[in-house]
């Protein structure tokens, strides 16, 4: 029994300290609650939020924009209610255009 143990105690012994860096890393790496994996993570986490706050910015200046335009302009009102809501004047008519394929189908029902 102690044959077999010698050898494994042999090796703790003489490399204790690399056995405890290497544990510690491990731990610290890949186990533990603040990993540098999940730091890792986080910061990309982080950096795709920044984008997204970005682009909502730019999107809040654009329609804040379009607000000033509307208050001052009374004709950009009727251009948004006529091309958005399809509303017109008393003397107009109005057709709506579709760019959409409407697909063939073989359901003819008439009587053969």
């Amino acid at each position: 029994m102690s044959r077999r143990l010698y050898p494994i105690l042999n090796f703790i012994s003489h490399n204790k300290y690399w056995i405890v860096i290497i544990f510690g890393v491990l731990i610290v790496g890949f186990l533990d609650e603040n990993s540098l994996l999940k730091h890792v993570r986080n910061r990309i986490l982080v950096s795709e939020l920044k984008e997204q706050i970005d682009a909502y910015n730019m999107q809040y200046e654009q329609d804040e924009q379009k607000i000033k335009e509307l208050k001052r302009n009374p004709k950009a009102i009727t251009k948004i209610a006529r091309e958005n809501y399809f509303m017109k004047a008393d003397d107009e008519d109005i057709f709506v255009l579709s760019d959409d394929q409407k697909t063939v189908t073989d359901n003819d029902e008439t009587a053969k």
